[in-house]
């Protein structure tokens, strides 16, 4: 069964790309991977309790999940759906590991936050140089 990867992080740009990775997943019948990426927190010390502490450190692996399920259920009509959170990597790079034995990996051009892309590079740019499989880009509309 062919696989079809999409990188997701909650922005509409990147529901964009889910939405056009779904469809090329149906009409291959394929499954369809949703993948997004979250950093764990800095935590200091000695500031908060042990309850607090885990809190915090949970709050973005709930958050990714909910991202995930998110989209996922936005998907319909593909017969098996993954989704995976991938905790403390390069959005790139993570991208980039799921492109192995993938048919396609789709992105969107813009996701969130422009500093991150500043200091990161375009994801998009990356795994188009780097993925293990084609890529497709999903590039915002024009306004």
């Amino acid at each position: 069964m062919e696989r079809i990867v999409v990188g997701v992080d909650g922005s509409d740009e990147s529901k964009k790309a889910l939405h056009w990775a779904a469809e090329a997943a149906r009409l291959r019948k394929g499954a369809l991977e949703i993948v997004t990426v979250y950093s764990p927190p800095f935590v200091p010390r000695g500031v908060m309790n042990a309850g607090q502490i885990e809190e915090i450190l949970n709050a973005p692996v709930h958050e990714a999940e909910q991202v995930l399920q998110k989209f996922a259920g936005e998907v319909e009509g593909v017969e098996t759906v993954r989704t995976y959170a991938v905790a403390n990597a390069n959005p790139a790079h993570a991208l980039i590991r799921h492109s192995r034995e993938a048919a396609m990996l789709v992105v969107s051009a813009r996701g969130l936050g422009a500093f991150r892309r500043l200091v990161l590079g375009s994801v998009s740019q990356q795994v188009a140089q780097h993925a293990e499989c084609p890529v497709v880009i999903i590039r915002p509309e024009e306004e």
